[in-house]
């Protein structure tokens, strides 16, 4: 088989003009539509109007175009099938060889705050009949959605004059994985036009950003998928280092998501997904130099997040720190140059950090996904004092700092705080005591004093044994959710010891 004719439609005009005149050079007639079809020919390359090819003219104002026999019957004929090409013979259908499709941009509509009408408009129909007739055709019909894949298929029809078949295997499941990702797109966006947080039907899509060199464990494969278009870590730049790793992403999203948080200058020391030192200071400097004193030896080889521009004074005060994983909005040219010496390190540049907004989140479990909406910080306006002393100002400040640590920490947690900055963090322990003891020797060992500190849990107190531990380590404040049965227990004890707590009524369970 030699490709003889090829339909063009693309919204990213990206490689456009490369590719469509090599098609001439090689003397594939060319059809084309709108845009596409005027972007040739600025460029004088020959192209033929697809309504000129049917005979039929675009109508309502575009939406319908290549909704038509002579394009569908070109695209979907069984070459050698005797009912069809007796078909394409008595309606004057040309077959069509090549695709090359990429879809409206209804995603870049949707995330450009395009409102109701525009990003409908925005939804394609034509396209993924087409991007769909093909795949489905492909033992005769190269389909085309990424620019990435025009070079290739470029390669081979020089040689050739078309493609294999197994690269049209390769581009028909590329073109299917295309439309799934795109109807599961406007399918989201219609359920939260609607208010539908939790559809029937599920649809989750992402796009591949590369293969990761294993999983958690060298043993197991792994790659690496971008879901969303904004501020993210997966549009972030890796302006310096290697390619990151399932664990170091996986680390890097839990400082990122917990960073974000803060409106003040911040930064987040995270080691395997939890926190092991944060702090809010007057620049990210003071708050990296408080974080890391919670505890430097977990900060070995871990990551770090700052929602600040990473400066040449940030990156002298890491001194001679192993760290795997810097993110960070911005570098200036001095702290690139400083750190371009550390060849092991990676930094990601995400740009400008967004605060976090309602979304929902995904999980998989055994046979299915768990979808819930993303666990969102509590304010002041959220808080009721449980005991007889209410917490001072600065206390009421620290609390909701350490509650806010909280909820990006592996439950059973309790985080310490004091003066803005961790001091002491329990983690992941099936006993809620543990995690107060853990906290309270983790603040000793790194020779931090307890005394005056507050006190957050991510869940309400089971016992009074936590406030009494928390007494004896000197807490001055304590914040947790309220809610348990021995809740006047827990209060008379706080009270014994002349602790303020404050009840959230919301828990920050993170499994």
């Amino acid at each position: 088989m030699t490709i003889k004719r090829a339909l063009i439609s693309v919204s990213d005009k990206t490689g456009l003009l490369e590719l469509a005149a090599f098609l001439h050079s090689q003397n594939i007639e060319i059809l084309s539509t709108g845009g596409t079809a005027k972007a040739l020919r600025d460029a004088k390359i020959p192209v033929i109007e697809v309504s000129d090819h049917t005979g039929f003219p675009e109508i309502m104002d575009g939406r319908v175009k290549t909704l038509q026999p002579k394009i569908h019957g070109g695209i979907l004929a069984i070459r050698g099938n005797a009912e069809h090409e007796k078909a394409l013979a008595t309606h004057g259908i040309a077959p069509i060889d090549l695709v090359v499709i990429n879809l409206y941009p209804f995603e870049q509509a949707v995330a450009g705050g395009g409102d109701f009408d525009h990003c409908i408009e925005n939804i394609d129909i034509g396209g993924p009949s087409m991007v769909r007739g093909a795949a489905k055709n492909h033992a005769f019909v190269t389909i085309i959605v990424y620019p990435a894949d025009y070079a290739p298929v470029m390669a081979e029809i020089k040689v050739s004059g078309d493609t294999s078949l197994a690269t049209r295997k390769r581009l028909a499941a590329a073109a299917y994985s295309r439309t799934a990702a795109y109807d599961s797109a406007i399918s989201n966006w219609f359920n939260g036009q609607n208010g539908n947080l939790l559809p029937d039907t599920l649809t989750v899509a992402g796009i591949r950003k590369g293969s990761l060199n294993y999983g958690e464990n060298p043993h197991q494969k792994a790659a690496y998928y971008v879901s969303e278009t904004g501020p993210s870590l997966g549009t972030a730049t890796l302006a310096q280092g290697t390619a990151l790793s399932y664990n170091n992403l996986n680390d890097a999203s839990a400082a990122f998501e917990l960073v974000r948080e803060f409106e003040g200058p911040a930064v987040a020391i995270i080691k395997h997904a939890n926190p092991c030192g944060v702090a809010i200071g007057s620049d990210v400097v003071d708050a990296f130099t408080k974080a890391l004193a919670c505890d430097p030896i977990s900060a070995y080889g871990g990551i770090i997040a700052i929602n600040r521009p990473l400066t040449f004074a940030f990156a002298q005060a890491l001194g001679k720190l192993f760290l795997e994983v810097i993110i960070a909005p911005s570098a200036d040219d001095d702290a690139l140059a400083a750190l371009s010496s550390r060849k092991k390190l990676r930094l990601l540049l995400t740009g400008e950090v967004p605060k976090p907004a309602p979304k929902m989140t995904v999980k998989t479990i055994s046979g299915g996904f768990l979808y819930q909406e993303e666990d969102l910080p509590i304010t002041l306006g959220d808080l009721k004092t449980a005991t007889k002393t209410a917490p001072t100002s600065a206390q009421m400040e620290d609390l909701l700092l350490a509650f806010t640590i909280a909820k990006h920490v592996k439950s059973n947690t309790i985080v310490l705080v004091r003066g803005g900055t961790t001091i002491g963090i329990g983690a992941g322990q099936m006993s809620r005591i543990d995690s107060t003891r853990i906290a309270c020797w983790k603040a000793k060992e790194a020779g931090l004093d307890t005394k005056g500190a507050v006190l957050a849990s991510d869940a309400f107190f089971p016992f009074a044994d936590n406030v009494e531990m928390a007494a004896e380590a000197g807490i001055s404040a304590i914040i947790q959710p309220g809610g348990s049965i021995r809740d006047e227990e827990v209060i008379a004890a706080a009270d014994k010891a002349g602790i303020p707590m404050v009840f959230t009524g919301i828990r920050h369970f993170r499994h």
